[in-house]
């Protein structure tokens, strides 16, 4: 590559190089004053000097080299995976990728790791099996140097031979209540797991099409699940009857009914004693209290990758361990802090 220097002066009529910034913290701005391309005016000239270009550098690339705006475009195009959508053009070099739905993100961790540790990369992430809204900002590619070598871009594009980021739609989109507990029965205790349910289900699109009270009694749980699991639902919750109190039977009963759970409990705090399986095509989630005290939890963590019908193994529920002790502030910005983050 040959760079050929000149005065701004004597720029009039010259292409841009590249994107030029403009960095304002007083006015509040950072961003694109000139594209690539732009021919330059005489009026631009004060414009150029006053974010320090005295002179440009006139590129000559050699035919074994790519320049930052081509490379993000080879790359934007095998990184993004289903429901994934990014910028026609970089902007200072960079592409950004946006989730095209409501859903889950997924990464492809391993090898977005191996391609950041390429030293002319960059592609970070937001984390992985993490809830998005459509047009939301998920990624963003550029390289970190002007121009390259294009064996640089062959060897990322050998990396990225499959997208990298896709969001994955919500399957699940009706769901049944079971509140258990003598107490809220026989109205001595106000119910406030609809109510909360409804709402956070409401978020995901999924509809609440029945729910019932019952007391704590083995052989009523299980009839109520058996009555559920036959009426459309394709997600059943059940509220309490989850410690370790003799008579808390829940989980028992629910065995009984032919649910079969991943393990009882997970190590996440708060929520310990949330508690996922199947029964048959029916995800079942036994919500404890906790779930209903705090703003995020275990069930706020777990419940966008069942809504997605994501796979959730006995190690995955192990792994959040790291990460899944709250901080119990004292704003809660959940879910964008690093609680539940893997």
């Amino acid at each position: 590559m040959k760079r050929i220097k000149i005065p701004i002066e004597e720029a009039v009529g010259q292409p841009i190089p590249h994107d030029f910034t403009k960095i304002a913290p007083d006015e509040g701005f950072k961003g694109v004053l000139f594209k690539r391309g732009h021919i330059i005016r005489q009026e631009d000239i004060p414009l150029l000097k006053s974010i320090g270009k005295n002179y440009i550098y006139k590129l000559v690339l050699d035919e074994d080299e790519v320049h930052e705006d081509d490379f993000a475009k080879e790359m934007a195009k095998r990184i993004a995976g289903d429901n994934i959508v990014y910028d026609d053009e970089p902007s200072e070099g960079k592409i950004v990728f946006r989730a095209a739905i409501d859903g889950l993100l997924k990464i492809d961790k391993k090898r977005i790791i191996k391609l950041n540790l390429m030293s002319e990369t960059s592609f970070p992430t937001i984390h992985g099996d993490f809830p998005v809204k459509e047009n939301q900002s998920v990624a963003a590619f550029r390289i970190i140097p002007l121009i390259v070598k294009r064996r640089v871009l062959d060897r990322a594009l050998r990396i990225v031979d499959r997208p990298l980021i896709e969001v994955v739609e919500y399957k699940i989109r009706r769901a049944s209540l079971i509140i258990t507990g003598t107490e809220v029965y026989e109205g001595r205790v106000r119910d406030l797991f609809r109510p909360k349910m409804e709402r956070r289900l409401k978020e995901f699109g999924v509809s609440v099409i029945d729910s019932r009270i019952v007391m704590d009694d083995i052989n009523q749980i299980k009839s109520t699940f058996l009555d559920f699991a036959k009426n459309g639902s394709e997600m059943i919750l059940v509220s309490g009857g989850s410690s370790v109190d003799p008579d808390d039977l829940t989980k028992k009963a629910l065995k009984r009914a032919g649910v079969k759970f991943i393990r009882e409990g997970n190590p996440i705090q708060p929520a310990n004693n949330l508690t996922i399986g199947y029964f048959d095509d029916i995800t079942v989630c036994v919500v404890p209290a906790g779930a209903l005290f705090y703003k995020a939890s275990a069930f706020d963590i777990f419940l966008p990758r069942l809504l997605a019908r994501d796979k959730i193994t006995k190690r995955d529920i192990a792994e959040y361990a790291i990460g899944g002790l709250c901080h119990f502030c004292k704003v809660c910005v959940y879910p964008v802090c690093p609680f539940g983050k893997k």
